[in-house]
């Protein structure tokens, strides 16, 4: 199951934040967010599916994130969480630590916006079109 978000970059996007990643319905970035890879998404946590929210629930739930700007992507996968609520109606949050509020989409995820490759944060720096992917996968 996956679930689909499409946002653009920003001149203020920097990546630099160590321990998350972030998409957001916002129109407008500052400085400080520098964990925001994408603003204006189309769809935040509380527009996806109730059997995608149910799947990502499942602590040995593996997630997938990929994001794709361009010919460019990369991918981080972390796992599910039982707290994982899928309400906010703003912003996508990436982890890499096990912290989970409304904003979480993923935990114990490999990677954050300072790990994102520089030539994806150079294109969203110059405001260029982005895709979310998340897809999960069930434990087995």
């Amino acid at each position: 199951m996956e679930e689909v978000v499409h946002a653009h970059g920003h001149e203020h996007v920097s990546a630099e934040h160590a321990s998350t990643l972030e998409f957001t319905s916002d129109d407008y970035l500052t400085p400080a967010g520098d964990c925001i890879l994408g603003i204006e998404a189309d769809r935040v946590p509380a527009d996806f599916d109730e059997d995608f929210v149910a799947a990502c629930r499942d602590h040995g739930a593996t997630i997938v994130a990929t994001i794709a700007v361009g010919e460019r992507s990369q991918t981080i996968e972390g796992r599910g969480h039982p707290d994982l609520s899928f309400e906010n109606e703003r912003s996508h949050v990436i982890r890499t630590s096990d912290y989970v509020d409304d904003r979480t989409v993923m935990v114990g995820a490999d990677a954050a916006a300072g790990d994102v490759d520089r030539s994806l944060v150079d294109a969203l720096a110059a405001g260029a079109e982005a895709t979310l992917t998340l897809r999960v996968e069930p434990a087995e």
